[in-house]
């Protein structure tokens, strides 16, 4: 691998994942405070959302690991569209079919 692919490849960037989404009041966000508790609209059992520069790349379940919250990956994009989603633009090759998950990963409560 030619050394300044190995360096563009080794830019740390942030992810997010992404619960679910909805509007609330101007009112309803002022009465925010602790204990508070925003229900979201989407059923527990749905994937998670992996976004890249705000560009879902791909879904998974959340999970447990050690007393962390981890994201065990259920389908990702190609190759191509993750490489879209940082604005680059994607280079012609064969994507990778599949993730394995972490084995010490537990389903989170």
């Amino acid at each position: 691998m030619p050394a300044d692919l190995r360096s563009i490849l080794s830019i740390e960037v942030p992810i997010i994942v992404r619960i679910a989404s909805r509007r609330m009041s101007l009112e309803a966000i002022r009465a925010i405070g602790p204990g508070s508790i925003i229900e979201m609209p989407k059923p527990v059992q749905e994937d998670l959302e992996l976004l890249v520069a705000n560009k879902t790349i791909g879904r998974g379940r959340a999970v447990k690991v050690g007393d962390s919250y981890g994201l065990r990956i259920t389908s990702v994009g190609d190759v191509q569209a993750r490489i879209a989603a940082l604005g680059q633009r994607p280079s012609k090759g064969p994507a990778p079919r599949s993730v394995e998950p972490p084995s010490s990963a537990e389903p989170a409560a």
